[in-house]
């Protein structure tokens, strides 16, 4: 028998749209909170670190956030007003 091989169903794939720890992100409802570093990842639940708002979970099923790039969010700080 092939211990590699089971009877059980794959579980479906989880709604991180790619989410993962290390990630970079922004949330546009609440840009004020700055950069945001993702932490964790559990299904549509994502743990954020912000700059100015500390860690937040963040339900992406309901939010929409976003990944930047280190690049993107240095633009963004010297376009700001």
């Amino acid at each position: 028998m092939d211990s590699g091989s089971n009877n059980r169903a794959e579980p479906p794939p989880l709604m991180s749209n790619h989410f993962e720890p290390g990630t970079y992100v922004m949330l546009p409802g609440a840009l004020d909170w700055g950069l945001g570093q993702v932490q964790c990842v559990v299904g549509t639940r994502v743990t954020v670190n912000f700059e100015n708002a500390g860690k937040r979970l963040i339900n992406i099923a309901k939010a929409d956030l976003r990944r930047v790039t280190l690049e993107e969010s240095k633009q963004r700080e010297h376009s700001a007003p």
